[in-house]
């Protein structure tokens, strides 16, 4: 299916890599302007020069999302040059560390729930104007398997992403009289520098290139997608329902 997104703006958290990366330049090779978000200059320049190779454009926003100002700065800047926004992929994230979740130092619990959750809070409230200014806003909202099949370890990591998944949730049901559609992803194992972290022993050829998993992504963008508060599941390809404890 292809996927026409000409004249839509999207903003995508986390572009300067792996599956952010990539996400952003589906977009913009289906004719979206992207405005691309992340802390490392250098990846977003590169992304930047495969964007323009595609024939598309970007604007780069170098900044750390623990900046909550610079998040609000961000959505006033967008306001003022665009006057909405179509598209939020709100991809960055980082996985603090693997341990026992008495043995997480505070800091890093502290630095995870910042990044992973507090931020995305800070996007929704920045940026949910903008996005009911369009007339097919969408916003995707990236998660993980363990947010819903917690396992020993990953305990900051896995609560932070069940309250991505609970927020998305409920701002999908708050947002039902809108044109927004919400809904979250959950990309699977990756061949990603967070999952190298995670899994040092892995073999990486042995999982999804990141491109791949943006390419299932880039249909959720579409004025098309109908469906809001729900989980995509990227290995599957299709959209779950959430379920009450049975």
């Amino acid at each position: 299916m292809t996927i026409d997104l000409k004249g839509r703006i999207a903003l995508v958290t986390g572009a300067s890599r792996g599956i952010g990366y990539f996400t952003a330049l589906e977009l913009a090779k289906a004719g979206a302007h992207v405005i691309a978000c992340a802390r490392t200059v250098g990846g977003l320049e590169e992304l930047d020069d495969a964007i323009k190779a595609t024939g598309g454009s970007a604007t780069l926003v170098p900044f750390d999302l623990s900046d909550m100002d610079a998040i609000d700065r961000l959505g006033a800047s967008i306001f003022e040059r665009w006057g909405k926004l179509d598209i939020l992929v709100a991809n960055a994230g980082i996985l603090g560390v693997i341990a026992p979740i008495a043995h997480v130092e505070a800091k890093v619990f502290e630095r995870v729930m910042t990044t992973n959750i507090t931020s995305m809070w800070r996007l929704v409230r920045s940026l949910e104007p903008l996005l009911v200014k369009s007339d097919a806003g969408r916003a995707i909202l990236l998660s993980s398997g363990v947010a819903t099949n917690p396992r020993a370890f990953w305990g900051a990591y896995a609560m932070s992403k069940a309250a991505v998944e609970t927020m998305g949730r409920i701002w999908a049901e708050e947002m039902a009289h809108t044109a927004l559609k919400i809904n979250m992803v959950n990309p699977g194992a990756t061949r990603t520098a967070m999952r190298a972290q995670a899994m040092p022993g892995e073999d990486p050829e042995t999982l999804p290139h990141p491109s791949e998993v943006a390419a299932r992504i880039l249909p959720l963008a579409s004025p098309e997608t109908t469906d809001s508060g729900r989980l995509f599941v990227v290995r599957e390809n299709r959209f779950v329902d959430y379920r009450l404890p049975e």
